[in-house]
């Protein structure tokens, strides 16, 4: 069975937009409303957001401000102050926001979930439904001010209206699945409009990779708009051949010189030899290879190690970006992830299942309910960045979005 962690996110979103799973990603465009409207206020408000903002050292282009429809110079709102030591700090100049939040504009976050411990969880989440990495951008928007142009992103997005209204026009896509780095560019609007209106607080929608869209607050008078866009970047055909390519350099065929100057017999014999070798290397490196090992050698995400320095961990989590693989071995329990191989004794899986649930866990009760010494199990966890201590913050990003039993 394919393991997810639960999350009220994915549930959500799955009955929003009438998905059985991730497989509804990148196949059309689909809105829906959210079935608890107070998610929202759960995953982020406006102030909440502000407070990340006055928080952080933050620079374009991860931090950007608009105004009419055009992207701000840094200097409208970042300023740089010099502290007694004279260390020089970009910061955002929350007076200026201030000003351009009344007079009407857009405020936009990059990859919220690298810091702010609710989203980075629901990414962590969302990534074990998909098996595909995520980001969440934020995009506060005030007034009537004007969004983007009409434009296309290279991967699919799913939109989560988190407060106010905005409106929006999608159109389809002139060119099939177009890539960042692409053949040709991909430039000609299409016609047709797949759907526009006003996306509200508790709405979600998805738009697939290559549909065109724009989102504006224009002739909609006072008030504002809040919402969330999770990415979702997902493999193509280019990722698995660019995989094999690098593990060509294993075979001595490819490592040779190309004979320029061969002539004749020499030169095609050079390309009969590589062409068959390079039959040999896709038939040893399936697309299910690659696809595992993206997912298994995957480095564990930062997270807080104090090494037992306060008192030993009481509870944790497993932090890797997709589910960790166990299977049975001669050896015992074998547990890849976050780039490692570790392995157990086989009367530990009741443990491992749990630790590696992508749910908290706490050690003294999971200890009492198997048996088995928990914390002995975690240690090599955490110590091989698989599992991470449950701190306040990281628990704070759980509360109300995932269930309190399995």
């Amino acid at each position: 069975m394919r393991e997810i962690v639960r999350h009220h996110l994915i549930e959500a979103i799955e009955t929003a937009l009438e998905w059985s799973g991730p497989e509804g990603l990148g196949a059309g465009f689909a809105r829906g409303t959210l079935p608890d409207p107070g998610l929202c206020s759960r995953l982020l408000t406006p102030t909440k957001l502000l407070e990340v903002i006055m928080r952080r050292q933050l620079s374009p282009p991860q931090f950007r401000c608009f105004r009419d429809g055009t992207e701000l110079h840094p200097d409208a709102f970042l300023s740089q102050p010099t502290t007694r030591r004279s260390q020089v700090l970009t910061v955002a100049d929350m007076d200026r926001l201030h000003v351009l939040m009344r007079s009407g504009a857009s405020i936009v976050l990059d990859a919220l979930d690298s810091f702010d411990p609710t989203m980075e969880i629901a990414c962590r989440a969302l990534q074990w439904w998909s098996r595909e990495l995520v980001q969440v951008n934020t995009y506060l928007t005030t007034g009537d001010a004007a969004g983007f142009g009409l434009h296309w992103d290279d991967h699919d997005v799913v939109v989560v209206q988190i407060g106010g209204e905005k409106s929006w026009e999608v159109r389809g896509a002139s060119r099939p699945v177009p890539m960042y780095r692409d053949a040709e560019p991909n430039t000609v609007i299409p016609e047709q409009i797949v759907w526009s209106g006003t996306m509200r607080a508790g709405e979600v929608m998805h738009i697939p990779r290559g549909y065109w869209h724009q989102a504006t607050r224009a002739g909609l008078g006072s008030g504002y708009s809040l919402h969330v866009t999770f990415g979702f970047v997902k493999r193509t055909g280019v990722d698995w051949m660019s995989w094999v390519a690098d593990h060509s350099r294993e075979r001595e065929p490819f490592r040779h010189d190309l004979d320029r100057w061969g002539v004749g017999p020499a030169r095609a014999t050079q390309e009969h030899d590589l062409a068959g070798e390079m039959q040999r290397l896709l038939r040893d490196y399936p697309i299910q290879a690659y696809l595992d090992a993206r997912e298994q050698q995957r480095r564990p995400p930062r997270h807080v190690a104090t090494g037992g320095v306060f008192g030993p961990p009481t509870a944790v989590v497993c932090v890797t970006d997709f589910p960790p693989h166990m299977e049975i071995a001669a050896t015992g329990l074998e547990v890849v992830g976050a780039g490692k191989k570790l392995t157990f004794a086989a009367r530990a899986e009741p443990v491992l299942r749990r630790l590696l649930s992508g749910h908290p866990v706490e050690l003294a009760a999971l200890s009492a309910e198997t048996g088995i010494d928990a914390a002995a199990v975690a240690a090599g966890l955490i110590q091989e960045g698989v599992c991470a201590e449950l701190t306040e913050a990281l628990s704070s990003g759980y509360t109300d979005m995932i269930p309190t039993e399995r």
